[in-house]
């Protein structure tokens, strides 16, 4: 085991022991917990960007090899994950330090936002399937404490239901890891992986895989499973939201999926049909709900599950061209969605509503805030140069070259995802219209830019859309291309951890 595999365990360690320090220390002044979290993310995001560099790695928790042992796996996969979490969290944690002055216990806040990025990396990492779930329930756990967190009659009714419907998946993924264990006799992800490809599918595992659809899909928030999302995404605080649309959907969700259904199960026509059709759905009918939303934050939350749609769809046709797509768009939702989100705190922060009809000319009082917000809606919206264009790009063109697997319904299904953009343009037209321009209310004539903590992080996310769509070919050649190999090569991942 090389020596630089042993930082693995770090990207959980640490956010747990500042979990424990921030409720602790904060006690004392909770500047000590402000600080506690933005060194804490500050580290893990070093120690991710250090992992860029380095081959696929293994860590044998206490030695021991698998498939006996506990392990951990790092490949360009896991590190664009790890990346995307602790980047995003570092610039959340720094706005947070001013916006939520207006919540109570900020240390308790601290302490379950750890323990939610602990449980994201811990999700990324493993390379078992029961210590997959007890990650993502770490980090569901603290996610349906932190969306109740403002303790109001909203949050709380959205938080029982993200938690009502979360212990629903938590139970069908508990119940798939139950199934394969009885067909496969191991809970190590290459190890089932292996005895699949050699004596293939049975009935047991194949009802598992549905069950696992389900069970992530929810996670995910992709049409039918999205009922939690539209509630728990805007009743959060906002740096909250940001986690959640950008990351944890992303983390415990999508890259489940990619990682179950590439390296360990097989994707097969089946499997990429339902795909299809989920991503098809999810994209056409969010887009469709959050046209009608007058909540900024609502329409953000239906937005989401608009977004999930371009990747899951990109994982169904399967095409290294429409992985590259997927991962892309991945990437690009996080930072553009976590953008949005910390622009709406912004805006509610200093105007008191999330009712678009009641603001207006914002760009006038709140510029910072105002272009950061109007680039990301162009981004989300694939207008070029912006980083979503091109993702959205790359999955059209992939869906119109799959005429040899889908014949005439490839072009069918490229036409329905520029319909789908067509919709994004549409609402965030709506978004700019009466929230950025159009004429300022009277009684927000006094406003003011939000203070410069809750600007860095939406100055950095906006800088990020602008900089990766210029630079799209070297975000392309030194990152998704990489995890783009790892996805379409099962046989590697096998051998990586059990050095077949």
């Amino acid at each position: 085991m090389n020596n630089s595999a042993q930082v693995l365990p770090l990207f959980m360690a640490i956010p747990l022991g500042a979990a424990f320090l921030s409720v602790l220390l904060g006690r004392l002044h909770e500047r000590i917990s402000d600080w506690l979290a933005i060194v804490t993310t500050a580290v893990l995001a070093v120690l991710s960007v250090y992992r860029l560099g380095l081959l696929p790695q293994v860590y044998h928790m206490g030695n021991w090899p698998p498939p006996f042992g506990i392990n951990l796996v790092s490949d360009p996969l896991s590190t664009l994950l790890l990346l995307v979490i602790n980047g995003v969290s570092l610039l959340v944690c720094i706005y947070s330090v001013t916006y939520m002055t207006g919540y109570t216990d900020k240390p308790k806040y601290y302490g379950l936002l750890m323990l939610m990025i602990a449980g994201m990396n811990g999700v990324v990492l493993t390379g078992d399937l029961f210590n997959m779930y007890v990650f993502l329930e770490i980090a569901a756990i603290a996610s349906y404490a932190l969306v109740a967190f403002g303790t109001e009659h909203e949050e709380l009714e959205a938080s029982f239901k993200y938690l009502v419907l979360g212990s629903v998946a938590s139970s069908f993924i508990l119940f798939d890891i139950a199934l394969m264990y009885s067909a496969t006799g191991t809970l190590n992800l290459a190890d089932i992986s292996s005895i699949i490809s050699e004596k293939g599918l049975n009935s047991v595992m194949t009802f598992a895989t549905a069950l696992f659809i389900g069970g992530f899909g929810l996670k995910a928030a992709i049409v039918p499973f999205h009922a939690w999302l539209p509630d728990a995404h805007p009743s959060a605080p906002a740096p909250i939201s940001a986690m959640l649309s950008g990351l944890l959907i992303n983390a415990l969700g999508v890259y489940a999926l990619i990682r179950l259904f590439f390296n360990v199960i097989g994707m097969n026509p089946t499997y990429s049909a339902v795909f299809i059709v989920l991503g098809l759905v999810s994209m056409i009918v969010g887009g469709l709900l959050a046209v009608g939303q007058w909540d900024f934050k609502r329409l953000l939350a239906y937005s989401s599950v608009s977004q999930m749609g371009y990747i899951v769809l990109a994982l169904g046709i399967a095409t290294p061209l429409a992985i590259v797509g997927g991962l892309f768009h991945l990437l690009n939702h996080s930072i553009f969605k976590s953008l949005l989100f910390l622009c709406s705190g912004a805006v509610e922060r200093n105007t008191g509503t999330r009712d678009m009809r009641q603001m207006g000319g914002l760009c006038h009082k709140m510029p910072v805030t105002a272009t950061a917000c109007a680039i990301g809606s162009l981004s989300i919206s694939g207008v070029p140069p912006f980083n979503g264009f091109w993702s959205k790009l790359i999955i059209i063109i992939a869906a119109v070259q799959a005429t040899d697997k889908f014949g005439f319904w490839a072009y069918v299904i490229a036409a329905v995802t520029v319909l789908g953009s067509f919709i994004t343009l549409v609402y965030y037209v709506k978004v700019q219209r009466y929230v950025l321009f159009g004429k300022l209310p009277e009684k927000l004539q006094n406003l003011r830019e939000v203070p410069a903590a809750m600007c860095v992080g939406i100055v950095v996310l906006a800088l990020l859309c602008v900089v990766i769509g210029i630079w799209c070919p070297f975000v392309l050649e030194s990152l998704i291309y990489l995890a783009r190999d790892v996805v379409l090569d099962k046989a590697a991942y096998i051998g990586l951890v059990l050095m077949k």
